[in-house]
């Protein structure tokens, strides 16, 4: 008990984001003594604050005025006239940020969480400063996600050239925004500002838009994004933006190389990925180092080299995803206390909040394939009798199985509500679900997720609706 004593606490967490806020709270649920560490003035970090929440509620609203706008709604018999106001549209977002955060406070006060408000840094391996204030705990968990990564020689003002953050921010709608990276983050942020009235232009190096994704869905999203008035340049590195006169003037290049080529703009956002947060965190005193992609190492439970010292989230190798870091936050709780906590990481869904919304778990079909044989099934959202009548025909659902045990190996699909719909495939697969298993499970009838039963039921060699 003594030994217990020494410290101030037994768990502190550096950070208040998913992962962060998640094991504090769930630290202390189990009874240990624990503190959170953060320098913003509200809780919930960049998920709450400047990244998930905020570009949920723009892309929601944005949807809503493209459908009344665009004569969605006047063909199901709603006739409108449409103005956009965009700064209640930004009040909106604000206040939904608002009260989230609100709420992460409160659960700190609930759970008896102790918010130590300034940035940390460490000391020793039992102790950090945290603003004028110097704290120990028997663990420290690391938890201080990640940020934007810039583009070399590309300056970020937030007015003309901006990033995520200051994309959600814009106080009016640009004639022209240009989009450097076509992954996640540069599509939806893309899709506000296409829908409320911008051309949208997308510079992408690779050769298709979302790296890491199902071949046959990434294909598919660029022919709907294209439907819906994004441009795309493909194959195509950024080299230089000059700005001038509230204008930018990108160059371009052949990614393989080639000749150069100019495009003028408004608005550019840059949005090519993110970057571990440890700048800052005095790592080398606390005997740690990052690895050459600046992410902190950990074992399977979490623990980084150092004895009491723990790592979870964006700041660790992984994909950097707001539900993988609140999962990762419940387990290395769990372990710290003595428990079992585990997260397995092969079943993490990832989700692109579009129109319509683009979702995965598990292995793309490249991948599988290159593990051994594989069956797939594949069924369009147009035979979809809940698509059909809300007139929703773009995408399709696709099942991925290994063909000797039939076990679902991974699920792609393209769906109005494909984000929700993944939670099913993600459940199946967390349980070693077959695709039989899928298919002979009964869905409710008209959902959008009967197309992964169809899809299923066509690995399966059974289907009924195709």
């Amino acid at each position: 008990m003594a030994d217990e004593q020494q410290y101030d606490y037994d768990v502190l967490v550096i950070g208040a984001g998913p992962g962060g806020y998640v094991a504090a709270i769930r630290a202390a649920q189990l009874g240990l003594r624990t503190a959170c560490a953060e320098s913003r003035e509200t809780l919930g970090g960049t998920c709450l604050n400047v990244g998930c929440i905020p570009s949920k509620a723009m892309l929601h609203a944005s949807e809503l005025y493209d459908h009344a706008a665009n004569g969605a709604m006047a063909k199901l018999g709603i006739k409108t006239q449409v103005e956009l106001d965009l700064e209640t549209m930004h009040g909106q977002r604000r206040d939904a940020v608002k009260q989230l955060t609100g709420g992460i406070e409160y659960l700190f006060k609930k759970n008896k969480v102790t918010w130590l408000k300034g940035r940390a840094a460490f000391q020793d391996p039992h102790s950090v400063t945290v603003g004028d204030q110097r704290v120990t705990a028997k663990n420290i968990v690391i938890a201080t996600g990640s940020s934007v990564t810039a583009l070399p020689g590309v300056s970020i003002d937030q007015q003309v050239v901006v990033d995520s953050t200051g994309a959600l921010e814009l106080p009016r709608v640009p004639e022209h925004m240009v989009v450097i990276g076509g992954g996640v983050i540069g599509l939806e942020l893309g899709s506000v500002w296409r829908r409320l009235g911008a051309k949208v232009t997308c510079v992408e190096f690779l050769d298709q838009i979302l790296p890491g994704f199902d071949g046959d869905i990434r294909k598919e999203s660029n022919k709907i994004f294209k439907k819906q008035g994004i441009e795309f340049k493909l194959s195509t590195k950024v080299t230089n933006v000059a700005v001038e006169g509230g204008k930018a003037v990108l160059t371009l290049e052949p990614a393989q190389g080639g000749e150069a080529s100019t495009l003028e703009a408004d608005c550019v956002l840059v949005s090519i990925g993110r970057r571990p947060n440890t700048d800052g965190l005095n790592l080398e005193a606390a005997g740690l180092a990052t690895n050459q992609r600046g992410q902190v190492e950990i074992d399977h439970d979490f623990r980084t080299k150092v004895d009491g010292i723990w790592a979870i989230g964006d700041v660790v190798p992984g994909p950097m995803l707001a539900h993988k870091a609140e999962d990762e936050g419940i387990a290395v709780a769990e372990n710290i206390a003595g428990q079992h906590g585990i997260v397995n990481h092969d079943v993490i869904p990832s989700v692109v909040y579009t129109w319509p919304e683009i979702a995965g778990v598990g292995l793309t079909e490249e991948v599988a394939r290159e593990r051994g044989e594989v069956k797939v099934g594949k069924f369009p959202m147009m035979a979809n009798s809940r698509a059909k009548t809300n007139h929703e025909p773009d995408g399709f659902v696709k099942v991925i199985a290994d063909a000797k045990t039939d076990r679902v190996l991974g699920v792609w699909c393209i769906a109005t509500v494909g984000g929700t719909m993944i939670a099913q495939a993600a459940q199946a697969m967390e349980f070693g679900a077959t695709s039989e298993d899928i298919a002979y499970t009964c869905h409710a009838h008209p959902t959008h997720s009967e197309a992964i039963k169809e899809a299923a039921m066509a690995v399966t060699g059974k289907p009924i609706h195709i």
